[in-house]
């Protein structure tokens, strides 16, 4: 029978755990996800694509993101990437809508990444792709981002699936993300109080240093050098005095 130390059994009884650790995140990075900085209804959000390469033998060469028509956004601005081409398709939209008393019948609808020669994204590897759009619609709108992925050997895989009613996650899910409340801009007077008294604040401090005379380490050094040497003369003098 063989038999372990208590160091060696402690390790074994680990080895499932970090097994399970592991793997966890394995599963997820296989994904094309969506990571929005902000969810918050009728604001400008900045939408990063995370788009790993699966295959082992084929680069990632495109990836095109379908925008919402239901709730367009109406500003679409990409985030330049070195070795690849970006394009904002525009489209009529099928039903026109009212903004600030002007009509709207047009909307962009989709964005195309391409790849140079020399840029794609090579297998266990992932790219990293970022738009800002706005205004993001109401609070609790799902935007369900369908991304399709083109790779170098002619493979095209579709993100576009949304889980089920039974809650059950699918093979190729869609970037998704719901919307939150929007912001009091009450808080954001607030912020701007805040940070407009600290500008105020730094502004005095440094009208006062301004204001103040400089220092010299070295003017200050000869001057004190000076009125020792000062005080030594008068000294001596007073001494020479009393001789005589």
């Amino acid at each position: 029978m063989t038999r372990f130390s208590m160091p060696a059994r402690r390790a074994l009884a680990a080895a499932p755990a970090t097994a399970v650790l592991v793997l966890l995140p394995t599963a997820a990075y296989a994904h094309v996800t969506v990571n929005p900085d902000t969810t918050a209804a009728e604001s400008y959000a900045s939408l990063t694509f995370r788009v790993p390469t699966e295959s082992e033998t084929a680069s990632t060469e495109k990836l095109v993101v379908d925008l919402p028509t239901g709730t367009p956004f109406l500003s679409v601005t990409p985030r330049t990437l070195p070795g690849w081409d970006v394009e904002v398709e525009v489209e009529k939209l099928d039903e026109p809508f009212e903004v600030e008393g002007a009509t709207v019948s047009e909307a962009p609808s989709r964005v195309t990444w391409t790849a140079e020669k020399g840029y794609e994204v090579p297998p266990h590897e992932y790219q990293e792709f970022a738009v800002r759009v706005g205004a993001l619609p109401e609070e609790g709108t799902e935007i369900v981002l369908p991304a399709h992925q083109t790779y170098t050997d002619g493979n095209v895989v579709d993100w576009d699936e949304l889980v089920t009613g039974d809650g059950k996650e699918p093979s190729a899910p869609a970037p998704v993300f719901t919307t939150t409340a929007a912001e009091a801009e009450s808080g954001h007077h607030g912020a701007a109080t805040s940070d407009g008294a600290a500008l105020d604040a730094a502004a005095g401090e440094a009208a006062v240093a301004d204001a103040a005379p400089a220092v010299d380490p070295m003017g200050r050094g000869l001057g004190v050098a000076g009125i020792v040497i000062g005080a030594a003369g008068v000294g001596a003098a007073l001494l020479t005095r009393r001789r005589a």
